[in-house]
């Protein structure tokens, strides 16, 4: 099953539980994938695109709820 939401920088943020401007660094250095899709300027991004990103990012410590 595929999880079709876009994701904009907010909710990248929530899960990942840093601050949006956080996001936006990481897009900025490369540190985050190309977005799935962009609407009037403003990126977005498939929710199983970010899921995968966040398991194979580097310092990923796996937290828990």
């Amino acid at each position: 099953m595929t999880d079709r939401r876009l994701w904009s920088y907010k909710d990248i943020a929530a899960h990942i539980r840093v601050q949006p401007d956080t996001v936006r660094s990481y897009r900025k250095h490369g540190l985050l994938p190309s977005p799935d899709h962009v609407e009037g300027g403003k990126p977005y991004w498939y929710a199983d695109t970010i899921r995968a990103w966040v398991t194979a990012r580097p310092g990923n410590r796996g937290r828990r709820d």
